[in-house]
């Protein structure tokens, strides 16, 4: 038995790129950045940030550029895949990417909302979007 699934909640950490792929349908592309807090052998909490290529297609790439900026809370449920290619001087690149297959929105307003606000944000219905399977081999980057 095989499994291949990623789980991340993490925050942009730039704006989403949007490009077409030649079969017309469209790529976004964006960096998240997940942290994880732990007590070290000297009892100290320390902070370590993970940063991670999110890549999607279709539907959820167009929702993705229209609602999701740097900054902003996401639920990314998806794969791993890793790519190669050769670069001008010849060297073999690799590329770890999360192909989104599902993304949840954070909430709106974001650290800057009111208490009033962000109260109101979290009880609204935050949609769940999937996508369906696309090959990743015609990307253009």
């Amino acid at each position: 038995m095989n499994l291949n699934k990623v789980f991340l909640i993490g925050r942009l950490t730039n704006d989403p790129q949007i490009k077409n792929l030649p079969s017309g349908k469209m790529i976004c592309i964006f960096g998240l950045a997940t942290d994880r807090f732990f007590v070290d052998k000297e009892g100290q909490k320390q902070q370590q940030t993970e940063f991670h290529n999110i890549v999607l297609f279709g539907r959820l790439a167009e929702i993705a550029s229209q609602y999701l900026k740097k900054g902003n809370l996401v639920f990314i449920e998806g794969r791993l895949k890793t790519r190669n290619w050769q670069d001008a001087n010849g060297t073999t690149r690799y590329r770890t990417e999360i192909i989104g297959e599902r993304i949840q929105l954070g909430p709106k307003g974001g650290e800057k909302a009111s208490s009033a606000q962000k109260e109101i944000s979290l009880s609204e219905e935050i949609p769940i979007i999937e996508e369906e399977e696309i090959d990743i081999k015609d990307i253009p980057f």
